[in-house]
This record gives C-alpha cells, structure tokens and sequence, in this order.
C-alpha cells in the first residue's frame, strides 16, 4: 500500500504542475472548449501510460546500450516545445496556430508525448526510482502505469477545466494576447528544468 502511495503522490505532483500537457489541453480546452477537448485528455492520458510501458519493459535497455540517445532525445523535445511556444506566442487566437490546433485530437495527444521533453523526464524518473531488479519488475512496471492513467486523467483535466472558466473573460483580443503569451511564458519555464539537465551532461 505504502508502495503505491509513494507512486501515486509522485503521478500527482509530476501531472498537475504546469507542463506541455496541461497548457495543450487548456488552450485547446479555451479555444474548442471542453466536450471536443476531452480526445486530446484521452490521447495523452492513453499516450502516456503506454510509453511508461514502453520504457519498462524494453526502451530502458536501449538507453543502457546507448547512453546519448537519452540526451539525444531530450534535446530533440525541447526544441520541439520551444517551437510550440513560439507558435502560441504568435497566434492571434489561443490556439497554436489554426493549421495545427484542428489537428490536436487524440492521436495527437498520444504521439506528443514521445516529443515531450517533460515526459520523458518522468518517465525515465518513475521507472528508475520504483521498480527493482527481480521477479518483481513486470507487476511493479503495471502498477506504476495503472496509477498514472488514473490520475493523469485528473490531474489533467483540472487545468481543461479551468479553460472553461476563463473563456468568457478572454473574448477580448487584447485579453486572448496576454493570455497567448503568459502560456508562451509557461510552456519555456516548463522546459528549464530539462534544459538544466541537459547543461550539466554537457
């Protein structure tokens, strides 16, 4: 019990605090609103939980094998999201550019994750510190996966919430500007702890 309250408590704090997720679904959540916004939540709650799997049960050896892919990687998804940012900053409505938002459904939100620095932070992270070597690994890979798709959906899902909250104050187009910017802002604050990371492999 103890062992998956200590998973659980890692799930909630690694989800709920702001990250590439949670400001894709607020402003998908801001802009469609929270009904067509519930794919792109199912996408990266599913998305998630798969590449948990994933990186148990087998990517872990790659990065054994291959040390750089892990920097490789995370440089590649924090480009990425720097990107995104700048596209979000530029955009005139609270989406990350019409051509893109439409796209951003549940497919979408399973394969950002592969390019969500942030992602494969945690993941990495949760797979290293709660899974031991033995007969034990497999059903402790299973219970670290059950318990994030349970509180990613959430922990997620507040901040798709609180888009819809905001959507009748920011129907001016000098409120939706600031609002493009601060989660400009919020999305490069999210990615300094990975860059610092990557600063000091280097």
């Amino acid at each position: 019990m103890e062992y998956v309250l200590s998973v659980a408590l890692f799930a909630i704090s690694s989800s709920v605090t702001p990250g590439p997720n949670n400001i894709m679904v607020m402003t998908s959540g801001l802009n469609f609103g929270v009904r067509k916004s519930l794919p792109l939540l199912i996408g990266i709650s599913l998305g998630f939980t798969i590449m948990l799997l994933l990186v148990g049960l087998g990517f872990s050896q790659l990065f054994d094998l291959f040390p750089h892919l892990t920097l490789t990687i995370k440089i590649a998804g924090t480009a990425y999201l720097l990107y995104l940012a700048g596209l979000i900053a530029r955009s005139s409505r609270i989406e990350v550019v019409n051509k893109q938002t439409k796209q951003f459904g549940f497919m979408k939100g399973m394969l950002f994750q592969w390019v969500n620095a942030k992602a494969w932070v945690v993941a990495i992270g949760a797979i290293s510190a709660f899974t031991t070597v033995g007969e034990h690994y497999i059903s402790q890979n299973l219970i670290i996966a059950a318990t994030f798709f349970f509180i990613l959906f959430p922990c997620v899902g507040v901040w798709l919430l609180f888009s819809s909250l905001l959507r009748c104050y920011l129907e001016k187009p000098i409120y939706l500007r600031w609002f493009n910017i601060s989660m400009s802002l919020l999305l490069m604050v999210s990615t300094l702890p990975v860059i610092h990371d990557i600063w000091q492999q280097f």
